[in-house]
């Protein structure tokens, strides 16, 4: 699987997990909802600042969004 698709597949399930909406998550992270959408989709190429903003907003390590272990 490509590795933008997997990290969004991982982004939305931590997402789900933690009960936020993607306005929500968007917010947490200073981001926009769009960006997140496509970043859930696989559709970005993500810096390595976002992810990590991200991370810090869903509470997990960086390299539990790049893992495929739940």
């Amino acid at each position: 699987m490509d590795i933008t698709k997997q990290f969004g597949e991982r982004v939305r399930y931590f997402r789900k997990l933690k009960k936020l909406s993607q306005d929500e998550l968007a917010d947490l992270c200073n981001l926009h909802r769009t960006y997140i959408g496509s970043v859930e989709r696989g559709e970005r190429n993500i810096t390595l600042i976002n992810a990590n903003k991200i991370a810090n907003a869903l509470s997990v390590n960086l390299a539990d969004l790049v893992s495929n272990d739940d």
